[in-house]
């Protein structure tokens, strides 16, 4: 009963400081009693599914928009802006890249700043901003290179060309990097009444993180207790009704320091004197917790890659192949709809069949644990360049064993890679994700979330390295280039392989960092009396 009665006058304390910042009309939620969660009123104002729903859809409308249009964009790349190969898909990695790496920008200014939904809104007005743009390269003339003429001859797009294009896609990935972290954070807060996340930002988590490795670097001469007993180190109550604690752990134990006790660092009524000279067991605990998922999280450099790059070399082999179904042809970019066809029904049969099954076996809710997971997706990762590359290679002997060079072989080839890539995209990327969402600290979720959009960023500059890199070295002594131009001519099968490869090593290491993490570990808090 007394820690209920604290966690409800933690509740009110909490209400009445953040009302009184308020200066504008407060809403319907802010009137709500919090201390009577039977109160039929309470209940009716809960935003739930009616304040989620808008939110999802606007991330849907997100996602239509940015990944309909990387789908298609080689193609307009390579037939309006007349680019290379290698140009246009430098283009679309580094904006892949910049796209994925912003959101981790997007959840510091919200988690700090602004407020989820402030800055979903301000993202939101970008990615309008951006899609204005590129359409307007399209339509205007003036923005994109002349058609080529009757002799093929294509005009380079000049500096003006590119400028616009650019810029258009920086506004996307300004948008992007604002929805894509406080989107779902955002929803799942409506079914909440008892928090006020989405409307208030929380204040810097690097701070905190600044504090522990000052502190604990000020005391690196102190000697750890023979018996490291509760009355060493600083374990105050926490403050967040919400907040999981964290027990004391040996990892990392140089850290440990920031958290022991010395004379005068706690004042008579039990407060830190100096927040730089001492931290609790909590911020210790949540800095160790980062720094724990860093090798995990580069792993997903050049496990990615098949994943950042489906856009791209793909849809330049299904444009030499038989894409017709009957009189119908398909569009070159719509045969990555075989991956999304695989995804959706194997997340169904997954979760209906497969995961029931594994958590009889494992004895675990979740059937396999999300490292488990992340591993199988590597395995799927290298499955889907060698796939790729054996039927590049087939495709390729085909073409030039016929005496003009564009006997085309059918499209349906390629499905077998874009399978495995669906089964990549489940296993590889929802690992990440409940591992980021299950490892990362309470107080930094969004930053968490974002680690995911950051790994996708960095892999794709991976990408990026590797193909300049190929492109640079095959073209030596006057070679014509793995990645040329007309793919008959080019040897796309090596650099699948090549990717494969490394994709082999990258495997390696994931099975040695996975084998030697240790999961998080919480405890039930004790909530403080007041902030």
């Amino acid at each position: 009963m007394e820690v209920e009665k604290k966690k409800r006058n933690h509740t009110r304390s909490l209400w009445s400081s953040c009302c009184s910042n308020w200066n504008s009309k407060k809403s319907s939620i802010d009137e709500i009693d919090l201390d009577n969660s039977s109160n039929p009123r309470v209940m009716k104002e809960r935003p739930g599914w009616k304040g989620a729903k808008y939110i999802l859809g606007n991330e849907t409308i997100e996602r239509i928009a940015t990944y309909g249009m990387q789908g298609n964009f080689l193609v307009y790349l390579l037939n309006v802006f007349h680019l290379s190969q290698v140009g246009a898909a430098n283009i679309i990695s580094l904006w892949i890249a910049v796209s994925n790496l912003i959101p981790m920008i997007g959840a510091i200014i919200s988690d700090a700043f602004l407020g989820k939904f402030r800055t979903i809104v301000l993202a939101s007005i970008g990615t309008l901003v951006g899609i204005v743009i590129i359409t307007l390269t399209a339509w205007l003339p003036q923005l994109h290179p002349p058609t080529c003429n009757h002799h093929q001859v294509c005009v380079a797009p000049t500096s003006f060309h590119l400028s616009i294009l650019i810029f258009g896609l920086s506004w996307l990935a300004i948008g992007t990097g604002g929805i894509r972290p406080c989107a779902i954070p955002f929803a799942i807060d409506q079914f909440d009444t008892n928090t006020l996340e989405g409307k208030k930002a929380e204040g810097s988590i690097f701070s905190g993180i600044a504090k522990v490795i000052v502190a604990a670097y000020k005391k690196h001469q102190l000697q750890f207790p023979s018996k490291e007993g509760e009355c060493v180190y600083y374990d105050p109550p926490l403050e967040d009704v919400k907040a999981l604690k964290m027990p004391l752990t040996k990892e990392l134990r140089c850290l440990n320091k920031a958290a022991m006790i010395q004379d005068n660092e706690i004042n008579p009524e039990g407060r830190v004197t100096n927040t730089w000279n001492l931290c609790s067991i909590q911020q210790v605990e949540e800095l160790k917790c980062l720094i724990k998922i860093i090798p995990i999280w580069a792993s997903g450099f050049l496990g990615a890659i098949p994943i950042v790059q489906q856009g791209i070399f793909p849809i330049t082999q299904a444009l030499k192949m038989d894409r017709h179904i009957g009189s119908f042809e398909i569009p070159a970019p719509s045969c990555s709809i075989v991956t999304l066809i695989t995804i959706a029904i194997w997340l169904l049969f997954y979760d209906f069949f497969v995961q029931p099954a594994l958590a009889k076996v494992t004895k675990q809710v979740e059937g396999i644990k999300s490292l488990q997971k992340i591993v199988i997706g590597n395995i799927f990762s290298i499955l889907v360049m060698v796939s790729a590359g054996l039927v590049e290679w087939y495709r390729r002997n085909m073409a030039i064993s016929n005496t003009y060079g564009t006997k085309p072989i059918s499209a349906f080839w390629l499905a077998p890679q874009y399978i495995m890539l669906g089964f990549c995209e489940v296993f590889l990327l929802i690992g990440y994700i409940e591992f980021y969402n299950s490892e990362s600290p309470q107080k930094m979720k969004s930053i968490g979330n974002s680690l995911h959009y950051l790994m996708l960023a960095c892999s794709s500059y991976a990408g990026v390295l590797v193909i300049n890199i190929v492109n640079k070295v095959t073209q030596r002594n006057g070679g014509k280039g793995w990645l040329n131009n007309d793919i008959n001519v080019g040897r796309l099968d090596y650099y699948y392989f090549l990717i494969s490869g490394l994709g082999a090593i990258n495997l390696v290491y994931v099975i040695f960092c996975a084998k030697r993490y240790r999961y998080k570990v919480v405890v039930k808090a004790e909530v403080a009396d007041s902030i």
